[in-house]
């Protein structure tokens, strides 16, 4: 928890640090923006890297890098240093936010061979994200009031620095010393898998509707003169996706986990869809708890079917394949929902994230279907 903390804190504590330093919003957004490029872009070579030295080094290298670049980002700021040296200071720090989220999805396949309790341990670890996605913004809050911007940034290098090493220390972790033998040298690696092609690409689309969720309800708000309601809705949307998955996580489901997938998808843009025509923000918080419910499963069982269909040798690049593909589409979908609500209205932002979750829900009928028919006995 220590450890992932920095994912719920640094994007905006960045942000919004920045902005008051440097007293520009653009500059702040691009600063932003490039430390969430640096942790999508570079992730699957971290992933890969992972996969052939084993978690150890990578853990100690970011340990030490990610606090160092982000305590540089505060000298640069504080020193008046141009906006470019502040930007790469974002990236570097971005490239190397410690994987303790990567390496905690590739070690439930080898710590359970158990497939209902490897669906539960996925489900618990969505609900773990969903609790720092509610927290972290909490944690901001209090730094902002005390009318310190740059202690959220140096809160979130501090949880990177000791949670890194907090666990690097766990048995599992210390047990992971020799990385599984590699076959094979594709500059692709599972990129070569069709039907994990299939399954990341879904993972854009649906992810999509995260970005376009935020930002419609962030519009609608802040048209109605209650911006920080936003955030109330926004954090039960988290909650109702935290409680989604503690009932998926503590029940057997007769259904593969293939279907459960793809009706999980189905549920999630039904949500969408219910929560489009509702303009009055007490039923709209209300409502997101129940419409918002699916999405953690959707994660859950996303990460089961990357486990079942990733070799051993590349488990952990097929994961961070996984993260960059969810952090492309919400990018895509914050976009996409600023274009949409300056020149339409909410309701159509929220429209559109229930079709792209839609189709993501039918390619995966479809390339999952191929995959079955392919790989039979990995998929039942």
């Amino acid at each position: 928890m220590i450890g992932r903390l920095p994912m719920g804190i640094a994007g905006l504590a960045i942000l919004l640090y920045v902005q008051s330093g440097m007293r520009s919003f653009a500059a702040a957004g691009v600063v932003s923006a490039l430390y969430v490029l640096g942790l999508a872009v570079i992730a699957p070579l971290v992933g890969r890297l992972i996969d052939r030295l084993g978690p150890r080094p990578l853990l100690l290298a970011s340990a030490l890098i990610y606090p160092t670049a982000l305590i540089t980002l505060i000298g640069l700021v504080e020193y008046r240093a141009p906006a470019g040296w502040v930007a790469i200071a974002a990236l570097i720090a971005g490239s190397m936010l410690p994987p303790v989220t990567i390496c905690m999805r590739t070690l439930f396949p080898r710590l359970l061979v158990d497939g209902e309790l490897l669906q539960t341990a996925y489900s618990l670890d969505s609900i773990l994200i969903e609790s720092i996605f509610v927290a972290g913004p909490a944690l901001i809050a209090f730094f902002v009031v005390a009318d310190w911007r740059a202690g959220a940034v140096l809160f979130a290098a501090a949880c990177a620095f000791i949670g890194s090493l907090l666990f690097m220390r766990s048995p599992a972790i210390r047990a992971w010393v020799q990385p599984a033998a590699r076959t094979g040298c594709s500059l692709l690696g599972p990129l070569r898998n069709r039907p994990l092609l299939a399954l990341f690409a879904a993972t854009a689309l649906y992810s999509i509707a995260f970005g376009l969720l935020e930002v419609a309800v962030t519009a609608l708000a802040t048209a109605q003169g209650r911006p920080a309601a936003a955030g109330v809705i926004l954090a039960l949307a988290s909650v109702g996706s935290g409680i989604g998955a503690l009932i998926f996580g503590s029940r057997s489901w007769a259904l593969p986990i293939r279907r459960q997938y793809v009706v999980a998808q189905f549920a999630m843009a039904a949500g969408m869809f219910l929560l489009a025509p509702v303009s009055n923000l007490y039923w709209l918080a209300a409502l997101s708890v129940f419409a918002c419910s699916p999405m953690a499963p959707v994660l859950a069982t996303q990460s089961v079917l990357v486990a079942r269909l990733t070799p051993p040798a590349m488990l952990a690049e097929s994961f961070t394949w996984a993260s960059t593909s969810l952090l492309a589409g919400v990018s895509s979908g914050i976009a996409i929902a600023g274009w949409i609500v300056e020149n339409y209205a909410p309701f159509w932002a929220l429209i559109a994230g229930g079709a792209t979750t839609l189709a993501a829900a039918l390619l995966s009928l479809q390339g999952l279907a191929r995959a079955d028919v392919v790989n039979r006995r990995q998929l039942v």
